[in-house]
């Protein structure tokens, strides 16, 4: 009986050994810093290249972003990290302003083709490097669940040392997810619409859905102990990032876009996003076009998309 029970507890301990090593590997693909891992594997549609016009604007904008000095700016988040953003100041003479947020294992720069666009209109942009990313601190992402409170202190810059009155937020991605966490805390009234491309629904699901896309794994057990694991080293559970809890509870216009072929965030995600959502929403998803791909890919509508948002906003407050 003893001999038995030693097996028994030999082979529970190799049993967990072995789910703990793949939970540490899990996190360290997708929540630990630094780590380079293989996100998705888009098919390529085969009308991808017909944008040509686009193509030049796109170029155009990023010509104009080197060409720019912005301000670096850099705070202590809640818990102590510094994070940094730079800030292209408009010469327009409205105090309004974007603030531009990057998605995963990306940064503030990769955000740059949408900064001459927001200038354009006259739009002061702040280009963020969120949490774990760029040149901000950070060992882990965190997919908006504490991000959020970081644009919240990013708003807080700008309305007090920059006295802007009017604040956008445009996140694209896991910096979607970010901006629709945001959306269900109490904001300050000078932020005036939200948009979110690409984003997911909560961070479990979009983790499951990568297992399965990526590894062909089931979720459980191993979403619950990467979480159990998440938890003790970057201080959060899966189920504490749930950006479509978090828009019922806003109250602001809202433009949902995602393209119809990503495989990285399924569209069905932007679907449900927008039906939970409260406040004036907007829903676009953009056919054949791959994860965060729409700008690039149907540049000339997305702006066109994105001007009616902002008109109808800016001629309502």
């Amino acid at each position: 009986m003893k001999r038995l029970r030693v097996i028994i507890g030999s082979m529970f301990a190799f049993l967990l050994s072995i789910i703990l090593f793949i939970g540490n590997f899990f996190y360290r693909e997708s929540v630990q810093r630094g780590s380079k891992v293989e996100l998705h594997r888009e098919t390529v549609i085969g009308n991808e290249n017909k944008n040509k016009a686009g193509e030049n604007q796109l170029q155009k904008a990023l010509t104009w972003y080197d060409e720019q000095q912005p301000i670096r700016l850099a705070q202590l988040s809640h818990d102590g990290l510094l994070l940094q953003a730079d800030l292209i100041l408009n010469s327009a003479p409205k105090r309004k302003a974007v603030i531009l947020v990057h998605g995963f294992r990306k940064a503030r720069a990769d955000m740059r083709q949408y900064a001459k666009f927001y200038y354009d209109r006259g739009y002061h942009v702040l280009l963020t490097d969120s949490r774990g990313h760029g040149e901000s601190e950070g060992g882990y992402y965190g997919f908006g669940g504490h991000d959020r409170f970081d644009i919240l202190s990013w708003m807080e810059v700008l309305i007090t040392d920059y006295q802007m009155e009017d604040i956008i937020l445009h996140g694209n991605s896991a910096g979607a997810a970010a901006v629709l966490m945001t959306s269900g805390e109490t904001l300050p009234v000078h932020v005036k619409g939200i948009v979110a491309d690409s984003g997911f629904t909560t961070m479990k699901e979009e983790l499951t859905h990568q297992l399965k896309h990526l590894y062909r794994m089931p979720g459980f057990p191993l979403i619950p102990i990467t979480s159990m694991i998440t938890k003790f080293r970057a201080g959060y559970f899966y189920n504490e990032v749930t950006p479509i809890e978090q828009v019922k509870r806003n109250t602001l216009p809202i433009f949902i876009i995602h393209g119809s072929a990503d495989d990285l965030v399924p569209t069905w995600m932007a679907e449900e996003i927008f039906e939970a959502a409260g406040g004036d929403k907007e829903l676009w998803i953009i056919p054949e076009v791959g994860h965060i791909k729409g700008y690039e890919k149907a540049t000339i509508e997305y702006e066109n998309k994105l001007n009616g948002f902002l008109h109808r906003i800016e001629t309502t407050n």
